[in-house]
């Protein structure tokens, strides 16, 4: 499938005037009105801080121009990945995770600031916000209401159905060995309720960072970051690619999951149908050469057109979570995060193209 890239990448979310300008883990929505909304993990000092915050930033114009981000989850803790999720006539979900003060504290040893603060973290801190989180805005986005939790965390949080139930499919936040757990989200009492479970195929496959779609005739697909299990015991990366797994009633049952890419073809993924009906898969490589893929099917993920660059970064492997969408014109924008400069930090960077 061919395609075109339209101008250059554009940084959309940056706050260049501050140290803490590390921002990423993004997510792109359009919202009921017309408005692009995207979401990220913001004014940090890097990849692991205790500074991170779940902000939000709008366009009014079509990706021309953005809002400066605004803080949507903002706990004591190292708020994370925000995804977004339109539902019902004007509601939005955003949700986040964060991590330990003791976590945070063992990858900030030499920084006396970071030290400092995380050593203000309480006990009851930890109580109240270590976990997965969202906040609801019945208006639109204008205004959240209080900060709940979920069992399970995904990067692009959760999505509706034409049915107007809103699935989950994400990872335990307390245990990332037991699969994948689909739930789905009552959006008004704010709890959940398991409907299935996704099972990884091989022991030393970690499954986890999940996004699912509906596709026209109700059939759910769910794509998947895999990863090898030594990696969290300290093991070196060797594999880090993308699963399928399919539902055909609401999600109760999935098929065995399927390796889509090659072992380090790239992941985490997020799922797109466009207007034209082409299902899109958009996902981060960070082998060289590092950047931003995208993979095609148009017969309903049966089969897929792979390994498509929209993005190519030539010195940093910290770059990825891309999500996308369309405009009136056809155009699509995909957003994610990457560094410009080699010694900079990451910002939130979006490219138009469009499938001919």
């Amino acid at each position: 499938m061919k395609i075109e890239l339209i101008g250059k990448p554009e940084t959309i979310i940056s706050n260049p005037d501050s140290k803490h300008n590390y921002f990423g883990w993004p997510t792109a929505v359009t919202l009921p009105d017309g408005r692009i909304a995207v979401g990220a993990s913001g004014f940090r000092l890097e990849h692991i801080c205790p500074f991170g915050k779940a902000v939000i930033s709008y366009s009014y114009d079509g990706g021309k121009t953005y809002t400066r981000p605004a803080p949507v989850i903002d706990t004591p803790l190292d708020d994370r990945d925000a995804g977004i999720c339109v539902f019902g006539e004007n509601s939005v979900i955003v949700t986040s995770f964060n991590n330990s003060a003791d976590m945070q504290r063992h990858h900030n040893t030499k920084n006396r600031y970071v030290q400092n603060y995380i050593n203000t973290i309480t006990k009851e801190d930890e109580e109240k916000y270590l976990g997965a989180t969202f906040r609801i805005s019945r208006d639109g986005g204008i205004t959240f209401g209080e900060t709940h939790r979920s069992p399970v965390t995904s990067p692009h949080g959760p999505v509706e159905l034409r049915d107007g139930t809103v699935l989950w499919a994400g990872t335990r936040f307390e245990d990332i060995f037991a699969g994948i757990e689909v739930h789905r989200l009552d959006t008004e009492t704010c709890q959940t309720e398991l409907v299935g479970k996704i099972i990884s195929p091989d022991k030393n496959a970690v499954l986890n960072e999940p996004h699912l779609i509906e596709l026209p005739d109700g059939r759910l697909i769910c794509h998947i970051r895999g990863e090898n299990s030594e990696l969290f015991d300290g093991g070196k990366e060797h594999l880090f690619t993308t699963f399928q797994s399919i539902s055909e009633d609401g999600g109760k049952t999935w098929t065995e999951p399927e390796m889509l890419l090659d072992k380090t073809g790239g992941a985490p993924p997020h799922l797109f149908m466009t207007s034209k009906g082409v299902l899109l898969c958009t996902y981060g490589r960070r082998k060289k050469p590092y950047g931003i893929m995208a993979m095609f099917s148009t017969d309903g993920g049966k089969t897929w057109e792979k390994d498509v660059r929209l993005y190519e970064n030539p010195f940093s492997d910290d770059l990825g979570y891309p999500s996308t969408v369309e405009l009136d014109d056809g155009t699509l924008i995909t957003v994610f995060y990457a560094k410009n400069e080699k010694d900079g930090p990451c910002e939130i960077i979006q490219q138009r193209w469009r499938i001919l």
